[in-house]
């Protein structure tokens, strides 16, 4: 993770019985901030990951994980305790898992690996989105430009209807050229996003692979990491990192970068 947080997979196969054993053992203990996962949402990632590789169409249901043992250790930022803090977990440690496990199988490059949570508001409202990125390439397939992954499935609201109803103008919204990793295979694009704020209020980034790029595969360059920007109205430019809540002022502009997509094989001359 960002934070220098690990999470550790070891998976062991028995092609004869038909049973797997996915062992965390290693991954990094519960964190202070709120970037532990539940052991529900490990479970549902790893249910995830197994329906994508079976390539049969099998049962959303507990039971499809009964010949699968997974072994996390209690405490850990997988099994945190109570009283842990777990929103960042849900939707930024799951895409982690998922990155972990297709990894361990060399199903694919790494996809954005973020939810890209951008949230802002004051006391009377609140806005609250998840954007887009790149997704991985494959052994036979580019990845896909300017879309959710995994953990993520939103749509935005449409430009017009999010100027009318909020105090914000919407700068510009396109892929962010450059951002997939090259390879054989290419993966896809990031997104860029650019908000203007109308009046004082509260912005507040949750959002990974700012530290660390998504992967590529089998040769393949990774995607670009993300950025989160605030360029105030006075011309400051300041980088947010990946974890902050700050006020903004009429005139501050939001510049979001989302993570691309990590490329499959060595990159040739070849245009696909």
């Amino acid at each position: 993770m960002d934070d220098g947080s690990i999470i550790k997979l070891k998976v062991k196969i028995d092609v004869e019985l038909g049973e797997a054993i996915f062992d965390f053992e290693g991954t990094s203990s519960e964190v202070w901030g709120n970037i532990n996962a539940p052991k529900a949402v490990t479970m549902s990632a790893i249910i995830y990951c197994l329906r994508c590789l079976v390539g049969h169409d099998i049962p959303l249901n507990q039971g499809c994980l009964n010949p699968v043992t997974v072994i996390i250790p209690p405490g850990s930022m997988l099994d945190p305790s109570e009283n842990a803090a777990v929103v960042g977990g849900n939707v930024l440690t799951s895409q982690r898992i998922v990155d972990v496990v297709l990894l361990a199988f060399e199903a694919c490059a790494a996809s954005q690996g973020c939810c890209n949570n951008i949230t802002f508001g004051d006391e009377s409202f609140g806005y609250y989105e998840t954007v887009a990125g790149g997704s991985g390439a494959g052994p036979t397939w580019n990845g896909r430009s300017g879309v959710h992954v995994h953990m993520t499935n939103t749509r935005l609201t449409d430009p017009e209807i999010l100027e009318r109803r909020y105090p914000v103008i919407l700068n510009k919204f396109s892929l962010a050229p450059g951002s997939g990793g090259e390879g054989l295979y290419h993966g896809g694009e990031g997104v860029l996003r650019e908000i203007t704020f109308r009046k004082s209020l509260d912005l507040s980034v949750l959002t990974e692979r700012r530290v660390l790029a998504p992967y590529g595969m089998a040769g393949g360059h990774p995607g670009q990491k993300g950025q989160n920007t605030l360029i105030t109205h006075d011309g400051r430019i300041l980088n947010l990192g990946g974890k902050c809540s700050v006020p903004v002022q009429p005139g501050d502009m939001f510049r979001l970068q989302t993570p691309g997509g990590g490329g499959w094989g060595t990159p040739t001359n070849k245009t696909m």
